[in-house]
């Protein structure tokens, strides 16, 4: 069957990363991801956006959603469309974003250890003035992650405006994932039960400290039992 005219057939497969080109490269690289950042977020929830400042690199970004539709609306939605006066090409883009590797378990370490350590070795740094407001908090942290393996999950530091939906989606690529209760009156928290302690486990290692917005980083611990 002949392809349609206009609709270019993708030689790489479709994932939740989309690679724009032929972008203006006269914007600066905030005012640029910005400005992405409204025209895409119409097709979906996004996760990150990244323009490279170097010369042979500017006029192209990546931006990563939180799951494929938004991924194939937009590159559907914006083929061709003029952003600053240039028509954007759009394809998916060829590595997988190192994020949705994360979150999918097929993440290679490259350079980048720093997600690893977790933040546990930053907590012990805190600068003394901090005390007051945070050392409370923050012992509580480490505490909680000697918590008793259990196969239910504890997720704290949640945006305000998160949907259950967008949890379900992060936490349901995990095996034995059942179900995700949230609390009324308080947004921020919520418990996700898993099949068995094990599983919950290794939803809790993959997803720790994931980024559901630039500001919230999530912090999950088993619930007590």
């Amino acid at each position: 069957a002949m392809a349609a005219p206009g609709l270019t057939t993708f030689a790489v497969r479709p994932n939740q990363t989309i690679y724009i080109q032929n972008l203006n490269e006269k914007l600066k690289r905030d005012e640029l991801r910005k400005n992405l950042y409204h025209a895409f977020s119409q097709f979906g929830n996004i996760i990150e956006i990244y323009a490279s400042k170097l010369g042979n690199k500017r006029g192209q970004a990546w931006i990563v959603f939180d799951d494929l539709s938004g991924a194939t609306k937009s590159v559907r939605g914006m083929q061709n469309v003029e952003f600053f006066g240039k028509k954007m090409r759009l394809s998916y883009a060829k590595q997988k974003s190192d994020l949705i590797a994360k979150l999918d378990g097929t993440y290679v370490q490259r350079e980048k250890r720093k997600v690893q350590s977790g933040d546990m070795k930053v907590v012990t740094k805190a600068p003394k003035t901090m005390e007051s407001t945070t050392s409370n908090t923050m012992e509580q942290d480490v505490e909680e992650d000697k918590s008793a393996p259990n196969k239910i999950l504890f997720v704290r530091n949640l945006p305000k405006e998160i949907k259950k939906e967008m949890l379900d989606e992060l936490f349901s690529q995990y095996l034995g994932f059942k179900e995700i209760r949230l609390v009324d009156g308080q947004p921020d928290i919520a418990f996700i039960e898993f099949a068995d302690e094990q599983q919950a486990g290794l939803a809790k290692d993959g997803l720790q400290g994931f980024k559901v917005t630039p500001k919230n980083a999530m912090k999950i611990t088993f619930a007590n039992k």
